[in-house]
């Protein structure tokens, strides 16, 4: 399930950049901004929790 979590934040990551650059989506990049990085801080969260 964690791999899940990195795998979609990397996903949004990479469709904000590609969005931002090629692409005039307005507010929905800086969603998908954020979310992509509450999904890594959810994993940094849960990695250390599980050491």
């Amino acid at each position: 399930m964690e791999n899940l979590l990195y795998y979609i934040a990397v996903i949004l990551i990479l469709a904000w950049a590609i969005g931002f650059f090629a692409f005039s989506l307005g507010g929905l990049i800086h969603i998908l901004l954020i979310v992509a990085i509450v999904a890594v801080i959810f994993r940094l969260i849960q990695r250390r929790r599980v050491l």
